[in-house]
């Protein structure tokens, strides 16, 4: 697939999903990042059914890092793994204790925190302060590929091959888009490719998937 076909199909993604964005429910820096760090391997609907509580009692990063980790868990224990509610402790303590309570927004400072990779540190870094970056989870690194997009075998060479190939300013809203999408249609185990805008374009589609 040459890169004017992937054009394309960018195009056709900004057509289809026009309102692409954050299905987390967020209004800061902090409560982003502890939102995203909420949703890995857990959907956008459960975090947000738990975050309301959580950001009542514990409204900034300085309140976060009083939290015991007996009290926050059972707020969030049906979001997943109880590590999550230790490291989000641990990250407000560190962003306390070295950032004057302030989120930072780079991606040194964000990836050195407790829980938080490079997927966490750019959906902080494009959603909570508008900084272009670009994303890579579950969904991303799947409708990518199988769009062909790119070809990679690693969530970090799709990030490097999609930022190549998509404009800097449109880095944050194509994230939104291939997420859309793969929620929506490309899904992981049947992919809806019948209903698919995108089927003409597809190289899983070509090659008979």
């Amino acid at each position: 697939m040459n890169r004017e076909q992937k054009m394309k199909i960018l195009e056709k993604l900004e057509e289809m999903y026009p309102e692409a964005g954050p299905e987390l429910h967020f209004t800061n820096p902090y409560e982003t990042l502890v939102a995203t760090i909420l949703s890995a391997q857990c959907t956008d609907q459960q975090v947000n059914k738990v975050t309301p509580a959580v950001f009542a009692r514990y409204p900034d990063a300085n309140a976060m890092a009083e939290a015991r980790e007996e009290d926050l868990y059972p707020m969030v224990k049906s979001c997943g793994f109880k590590s999550k509610a230790g490291n989000i402790i641990a990250a407000c303590r560190m962003i306390r204790d070295q950032h004057g309570g302030k989120v930072q927004d780079t991606m040194e400072a964000l990836t050195a925190l407790p829980g938080v990779g490079r997927k966490t540190a750019n959906v902080v870094l494009s959603n909570a302060f508008g900084i272009p970056a670009f994303a890579v989870d579950t969904h991303v690194f799947r409708v990518s590929n199988r769009l062909g997009l790119c070809k990679a075998d690693t969530v970090e060479e799709t990030e490097r091959q999609m930022t190549r190939l998509i404009p800097r300013e449109k880095w944050g809203k194509a994230h939104h888009w291939l997420i859309w999408h793969g929620r929506r249609v490309c899904k992981a185990q049947r992919p809806l490719c019948a209903d698919c805008g995108l089927r003409e374009l597809c190289r899983f589609r070509a090659a008979g998937g």
